[in-house]
């Protein structure tokens, strides 16, 4: 190994250098703040766990998604975590058991085998917000609501919103009566896009042609407000579950007007994002000159289950360090700089500024760097009535 490949960091894995980790732990903070003051209590999952319980209901994605080690002291194979939902979701089945609505955020360090397909690394900073035990609409509206304000408080402009419900594709599927391995084509010719290949294999296996033309209608289902009035003629004979998707999607759709009357609505009807544990309304969030989602969540009903307690759940969750880069902002000039005396009067003096919360750099003997290389806008001075804070001249 050369000099040079020792400072290598492996593909998709990333250093936080200032002054972007100032700005990620700021909005750490504020996002952080805005949840608590929404109910939210703050959870801190561990970063590895044994594989039987980390993926428990993820599906292949998520298998996929994990790196994987042996525990030296069980010899069970344990993951490093690659989401954090299921995490949380364990700790409100199994550890809290809080009865009623239990509302839970965090933010902490995942990786991943892969990087994102569009952008981003192998290790986000995951940030988010779950609420367990409430099936209606309202926890949704919530949810909802505090994904769009955490992308307003990172500084997000000129947001798009995908909405969407996996509960209709798994109603129509149901109706269609397919085995696991049409079904399992069919998701991928939806997932590519692929239209022909779509419809010659719902003309192969679906025998009721009702049921056939839904399906068949479903992938283009996507765009304005007039997807769900196309979607109710679309779907006339299928499942009630399916015109009560409809529903939810209208009246989500109203309280984001209501109270983000900013954000540019758009449906996706064919949106099949996580559908392996998503059960209801899903969610994805963008902003121009962004590859890929910065906000996804949705409905995942009885996750909980096979930790012995299935409980209605939604969410959302976020990469930190991709909402730090929303608003560009260099940190401010707002440091006093001291001098290099050992000197009781002035260390008292720094340790008084530093309590009151100011920022104070204390030279070093000998140093070639000044005041402006260090932030500093102030200095401290020596004068007849002790030390005092004053602006440095331009």
């Amino acid at each position: 190994m050369t000099i040079a490949d020792r400072w290598l960091l492996p593909d998709g894995m990333d250093e936080v250098l200032p002054p972007q980790a100032t700005r990620m732990e700021a909005l750490r903070r504020a996002l952080l703040d805005l949840y608590h003051r929404f109910g939210y209590d703050l959870v801190l999952p561990p970063p590895v766990e044994f594989l039987d319980s980390l993926l428990t209901g993820t599906g292949t994605e998520l298998d996929l998604q994990t790196f994987k080690l042996t525990d030296q002291m069980t010899g069970r194979m344990m993951g490093a975590s690659a989401d954090v939902t299921p995490q949380v979701a364990r700790m409100d089945a199994h550890s809290l058991r809080r009865e009623g609505p239990v509302r839970l955020c965090y933010c902490a360090n995942v990786l991943r085998t892969k990087a994102d397909k569009h952008q981003g690394g192998r290790s986000p900073v995951q940030v988010g917000a779950e609420l367990f035990g409430h099936a209606g609409l309202e926890a949704d509206h919530e949810i909802l609501h505090l994904a769009l304000t955490s992308l307003e408080q990172a500084g997000a402009d000129e947001l798009h919103l995908a909405l969407g419900h996996i509960g209709i594709y798994r109603s129509l599927i149901a109706e269609a009566g397919m085995n696991t391995e049409h079904e399992r084509e069919l998701f991928a010719a939806i997932e590519r896009k692929q239209y022909s290949a779509l419809d010659a294999l719902i003309e192969r296996v679906v025998g009721d042609k009702v049921v056939a033309d839904m399906l068949k209608a479903l992938p283009h289902l996507h765009g304005d407000d007039e997807i769900l009035a196309q979607a109710r003629t679309a779907f006339a004979g299928a499942p009630v579950a399916v015109s009560s998707a409809l529903d939810q999607l209208a009246a989500l759709s109203q309280v984001v007007r209501e109270r983000h009357p900013q954000v540019t609505l758009y449906f996706d009807l064919a949106e099949l994002r996580g559908y392996e544990y998503h059960t209801g309304m899903v969610f994805a969030a963008y902003v121009p000159g962004y590859g890929q989602a910065l906000a996804k969540g949705g409905r995942y009903d009885d996750t909980g289950r096979v930790f012995g307690r299935a409980r209605p759940a939604t969410g959302f969750s976020m990469d930190l360090k991709q909402l730090a880069s929303l608003a560009v902002q260099t940190p401010a000039c707002d440091g006093i700089w001291a001098p290099a005396l050992n000197e009781s009067a002035l260390r008292e003096c720094v340790d008084q500024l530093r309590i009151s919360g100011e920022r104070v750099i204390e030279a070093l003997p000998g140093q070639t760097t000044g005041a402006d290389a260090h932030r500093c806008n102030r200095e401290l001075v020596r004068s007849d009535s002790g030390w005092q804070v004053v602006a440095l001249q331009a």
